[in-house]
């Protein structure tokens, strides 16, 4: 690394500038069909609520905002994730640059956060929520550490900000701001900063940013914690003790899936010396250690006590996403030398960069080859195009919300309802002709409407089953004469 980089490191922002460009170019050059996450924003933004359900709305709010002026679309949907991942990398780099002196080693903890697959890889594929969460734990971990550091109003207002958005984002975030005050009360040197008058305001703050959703939850709580629940003790008949051990096995391998590949290009990068600086400590390294401590033990706390017997990767974001940080203040104090470290980096840097968007669009593309077809190969727009030629929709009854939402994208000024999301329901009785749309098994099966559809008509519109019929629309990147079917009917009458 050259003396003027190490004196300046905006290029790092400016790199992982151009990375979220290309992502947002990949994504749009993929499919126009949207998976599950995005669905659920383009179905979900017909409307504004406190609450839509087993995830907090923080992200419902942000993109309601945004296709309020930039309409419904692929391109609001990509361009939304990619910008709060690079503030969110911009902000990890701001921390890391409060914390660290070697500009080199503040490069490789924040390029090192595209190490963690579900990170580099999973939040571009789908996830929406869990972009959130990591938006929402860099902007508390930064207004903390400066807090801590150079402590003024507004590190604490940042904090709050951070927890507010936080506990909007997912609920498990909670355990973040709660590992990080117990892991500052037991410094003697930090915990004035907690016993500090303005940690009011980030109270405060925090408080008025997530009011309106908590008024919803007091009313709403099982809809808003079934799901996640039911997700998370899922161990059949299994005892006690298989319960403890499916838990604490599932949080193993998560571990492991996180933060694999995370301390293998470490360990390739820094080679013999990694081992020995595993074992320095500053006071950084310390507080970042008790609080990953805590956020284990308040996870082994859910499985013995709470019967969690599944813990995913992916929820461990909250906290784990300070690993390539971690690793890079235990070197630091180690006093290992990082110039050469630092260019064994940057071309497993480039792999990632390069391999991740390559993987993204080759995931669906090679569907061409190989006849294995993802969501994002399936034609939705090539099914409703087909449809509107028949009719003009005046509202759409979808059997699910993954089909509601790639039907929004594409006619944004029709009502379209999901059999299995209740919670959307305005009156279509005056609204014909109404296009039912469901999907059907590729391989024989029942071809009729399905028993929920009809009996959602039955109860909501007095209607009976109107005649079901089939359509087949070729794949994106289809192989041969390969083609998805769709089950439809239209209701015309008003019941």
């Amino acid at each position: 690394m050259t003396e003027s980089s190490r004196r300046n490191i905006s290029w790092i922002f400016v790199l992982l500038a151009a990375y979220f460009v290309l992502q947002v170019g990949v994504r749009l050059a993929t499919s126009h069909s949207l998976d599950l996450d995005e669905a659920e924003q383009a179905f979900r933004s017909q409307w504004l609520a406190a609450g839509y359900g087993p995830q907090p709305p923080f992200y419902n709010w942000l993109q309601y905002t945004v296709f309020q002026f930039a309409g419904v679309s692929l391109t609001a949907l990509s361009i939304v994730k990619n910008l709060l991942l690079f503030i969110s990398y911009l902000l990890y780099g701001l921390t890391a640059r409060l914390v660290l002196r070697d500009k080199a080693l503040v490069a490789i903890a924040t390029l090192g956060l595209l190490t963690i697959p579900q990170m580099a890889f999973e939040m571009q594929r789908d996830l929406t929520h869990t972009v959130a969460v990591f938006f929402s734990a860099s902007i508390f971990f930064y207004g903390f550490i400066r807090s801590l550091k150079q402590p003024s109003l507004a590190s604490y207002l940042i904090a709050g900000i951070g927890i507010g958005f936080g506990l909007l984002a997912k609920y498990n975030f909670a355990i973040l701001p709660a590992a990080a005050l117990i892991a500052a009360l037991s410094d003697s040197r930090l915990r004035l900063r907690i016993f500090d008058w303005r940690l009011m305001l980030t109270a405060v703050v925090a408080l008025i940013i997530t009011l309106p959703h908590l008024f919803w939850l007091k009313d709403n709580l099982d809809f808003a914690t079934a799901r996640t629940l039911e997700k998370m003790t899922a161990s059949g008949d299994a005892s006690y003790l298989m319960q403890v051990s499916m838990g604490i096995s599932s949080l193993a391998l998560a571990t492991i899936s996180f933060a694999g590949l995370t301390v293998a290009v470490f360990a390739i990068v820094f080679g013999k010396s990694l081992r020995p600086a595993l074992a320095s400590r500053s006071q950084w390294t310390r507080l970042l250690e008790r609080m990953m401590l805590v956020f284990f033990a308040g996870i082994l706390l859910l499985i013995v006590f709470g019967g969690a017997a599944g813990i995913k990767d992916r929820w461990l974001v909250p906290m784990l996403f300070i690993l390539p940080l971690y690793f890079c203040l235990k070197i630091e104090a180690a006093g290992v030398t990082t110039d050469r470290a630092f260019r064994r980096f940057i071309p497993i840097l480039a792999v990632i960069m390069i391999g991740v968007p390559a993987a993204l669009y080759g995931s669906v593309a090679t569907a061409r080859f190989t006849g294995h077809y993802e969501r994002l190969n399936r034609p939705y727009t090539g099914m409703l195009e087909t449809l509107r030629k028949q009719d003009e929709p005046a509202a759409i009854l979808a059997g699910d919300s993954l089909l509601a939402g790639n039907l929004r994208q594409d006619i944004p000024g029709v009502p379209v309802l999901s059999v299995d999301y209740p919670g959307f329901n305005p009156d279509l009785s005056s609204r014909r002709p109404l296009l039912l749309v469901w999907l059907l098994p590729q391989k024989g099966g029942n071809e009729g409407l399905p028993p929920d559809m009809a009996e959602w008509l039955k109860a909501n519109l007095g209607t009976s089953a109107p005649e079901a019929s089939v359509i087949d629309v070729p794949y994106f990147y289809g192989r041969g004469d390969d083609r998805y079917r769709f089950g439809y009917a239209w209701v015309n009458q008003p019941g």
